[in-house]
């Protein structure tokens, strides 16, 4: 049993923009300097990768694939030099909260789903009512 997360990008509207498929992509772009090539990879049609793009440099308010024109075998895509280092450290992130939660789980949860520690006892709430209970009283006056 493992812990497994989704690591994911939202806006401040809580619009998700980047996420795991829009790496792939733009890996896909940096492989094969175009667009529409790493949409073929991933099955995915040029409009919708497109779009894909689009709404992530409209969101960063930067560019991060650089496009030109020109037909087959003269047109083409890259990485921005701003779109790689974004690559970059999206993707050291993504492996660091990746390894984060593997740890927590295994800390937290692992040991005991395996059987190799007793289950903890809860600590006790302060404001729980037993906790209360034992609190002394005042008297009339508030004293």
């Amino acid at each position: 049993m493992r812990c497994d997360v989704k690591v994911m990008l939202v806006d401040d509207g809580g619009y998700r923009f980047m996420g795991i498929g829009l790496i792939w992509l733009l890996e896909g772009i940096d492989r094969n300097r175009s667009i529409s090539g790493a949409a073929r990879e991933m099955k995915m049609s040029y409009p919708k990768a497109l779009g894909m793009i689009e709404r992530l440099e409209a969101t960063l308010g930067r560019e991060v694939v650089e496009r030109w024109k020109g037909g087959q075998g003269r047109g083409g895509s890259s990485l921005t030099p701003f779109g790689r280092d974004f690559l970059r450290r999206y993707g050291r992130m993504h492996d660091r909260i990746k390894r984060f939660a593997a740890g927590a789980f295994d800390e937290e949860l692992g040991g005991l789903l395996r059987g190799e520690v007793a289950p903890s006892r809860r600590p006790r709430d302060p404001l729980s009512c037993s906790a209360r209970a034992r609190r002394p009283r005042r008297d009339a006056r508030g004293a």
